[in-house]
Order: structure tokens, then C-alpha cells, then sequence
């Protein structure tokens, strides 16, 4: 992979390590930040600039504008979700939730921030906004329901799974019809096609139903109900495709990615569980990189 180097590593390894203590004990880092003062608690993220601080200067393009972006947004995300977890303490969902998801999505989809980070390295830009997401809402906003937790459960495999069956016919019929799926099998061993779901569920899957599943959909199900807010949900990530494989707007990747969000949706919502359907999104992945 281009420009990976012990310090950018170490840069992942630093915002792997965040996203991994909220999966395993976010309430108690909820609970330990909220004791902390106020003044604390908001400006704390900006600690997030280091991973690009410790890339960006290597390589020679750290610019003052990333890392103020990478300083401020933090804490700008921090203090509006304090400001909502003060007005909204029902959680019914407030317009700041909306205003960070939608920075968030779009960041992302738009890749707006790319241009910080070295060829190669830019994934290192989606992880850091999954931290500070992860800040914001788990430990100043203390969204309840998320359901964010690397403990699984046989019950994400079951609902996950079931998903991934109930949705196949679907995939396979609809993606045919419109030529968007060739058949052409790219088996390789299984140990390296185990460890390909396995990344698959961490990188791609786990961050895309943590945002659409986790905080849309869970925010949405509070203001419209449970139906409305994962058809929603589900058209939303169906059109977060729209620039995916394709220079211009890929209709039919929107179609079925909307379907499939379908289904990531129901597995979430069986018990409120980001793992069910991560599973199912990263074995759809999965199978299509294996065999389309």
C-alpha cells in the first residue's frame, strides 16, 4: 500500500485504539467523561488532530488549515451534542443530531477532507470522523440505543444471517436483470478469503451501520416511527452510492444498495444491535467480492 511507514501506523493504530474502547465499554467511558468538567469534556477531541500531525508532517503536506479543521470540528461536534443531550433529554432527536450527521455524511460521501492525507492513507480520514462521531454521541450525548459493542452475540449471527438469506433472492434476481452483477468467481484460499470478511466487517461495513443504522435510523425511529425511519434510513444509504463505481450517478447501485439497506435495517433494529447488521452488510460484500 503507497506511502504506509511505521509513523502512519502508528497513526492507525491511534485512531483504531478510540473506536475500539467505545466498542468495548462505552458506557463506562461515558460515564468517566461525563464526571469530567465541562470545559474538559468539550475540548478534549481536539486531541484527535495528532494521527494527522504525526502523517501529514512526514510527508510534507501539513497544511494549517487541516489541522484546524482537525482541532476545531471536534470540539465544534462536542459542544453542539452537549447543547442537545441539555434541550433534548428525552432523546426524541434534535436539529444539532441532524446538522452533525448530515457534516458527517457528507465529509465522507463528498470526501470532502481527502485532500489532508497522503495517497493511500486517506482512509485514515474516515476513521478519525468515526471517533469523533463516536465521541460526540456515545460519551457527550450518550445516544441510548446505538447498539455499538464488539461483545457478540449469537443472536447477531442469527438475525445477521437470516438477513443475508432473506435478501440474496433480491440481490441476485434485480442485479442480474439490470446488468449491474456479472458472475466471474474469484475464489482464493480460505484462510485470506476469512480474513477478507473479516476486514470487510471492520473498515467498510462496521462505520457504514454504525452511521445509518446506529445514529440515523435510531434518531429517526424516535420522531417517525419504525417503518418510516428505516425506509429513510435505507433510501439515505442507498443514495450515499450514488458516486460509487461510476463517474456520474449510479442509479442502479443506489436502487440496490437501498434495498440492501432494507435489510441491514431490520437486522439492527431486532434488538437494536450494530453487530446483526454489520454481519449481514459485510457477508453481502463479502460474497460479491468473491463472486461478482
Amino acid at each position: 500500500m503507497q506511502n504506509v511507514s511505521p509513523i502512519a501506523i502508528a497513526a492507525f493504530v491511534l485512531e483504531l485504539a478510540p473506536a475500539v474502547a467505545f466498542g468495548c465499554a462505552a458506557e463506562r467511558i461515558a460515564r468517566t467523561v461525563q464526571r469530567w468538567p465541562l470545559a474538559a469534556r468539550i475540548a478534549f477531541p481536539a486531541l484527535y488532530v495528532v494521527p494527522y500531525i504525526l502523517v501529514a508532517v512526514p510527508q510534507h503536506i501539513f497544511q494549517w488549515r487541516w489541522l484546524a479543521l482537525y482541532a476545531a470540528l471536534p470540539i465544534a461536534i462536542a459542544a453542539l451534542l452537549q447543547q442537545a443531550a441539555a434541550v433534548d433529554q428525552e432523546q426524541q432527536g434534535n436539529w444539532r443530531d441532524a446538522l452533525i450527521l448530515l457534516l458527517l455524511g457528507l465529509a465522507v460521501d463528498l470526501r470532502w477532507f481527502d485532500a489532508a492525507w497522503p495517497t493511500g492513507l486517506r482512509a485514515l480520514n474516515e476513521l478519525l470522523l468515526v471517533d469523533i462521531g463516536l465521541y460526540g454521541f456515545q460519551a457527550i450525548r450518550q445516544l441510548s440505543g446505538t447498539g455499538f459493542d464488539f461483545h457478540l452475540r449469537w443472536s447477531d449471527w442469527k438475525g445477521g444471517l437470516r438477513e443475508l438469506l432473506f435478501f440474496t433472492p433480491f440481490v441476485l434476481t434485480l442485479g442480474l436483470a439490470l446488468g449491474f452483477i456479472h458472475p466471474h468467481p474469484n475464489l482464493p484460499p480460505v484462510a485470506m478469503a476469512a480474513l477478507r470478511w473479516l476486514m470487510i466487517f471492520l473498515f467498510t461495513a462496521l462505520p457504514e451501520e454504525l452511521f445509518f443504522r446506529g445514529w440515523v435510523q435510531n434518531l429517526l425511529e424516535r420522531r417517525v416511527g419504525r417503518r418510516t425511519a428505516l425506509v429513510i434510513a435505507s433510501a439515505l444509504f442507498g443514495l450515499s452510492h450514488f458516486n460509487k463505481r461510476s463517474a456520474h450517478f449510479n442509479r442502479r447501485y443506489v436502487l440496490l444498495a437501498t434495498i440492501a439497506g432494507i435489510f441491514y435495517g431490520r437486522a439492527w433494529r431486532e434488538h437494536r444491535r450494530v453487530a446483526a447488521s454489520t454481519i449481514t452488510h459485510a457477508s453481502v460484500d463479502w460474497i460479491w467480492s468473491l463472486w461478482f
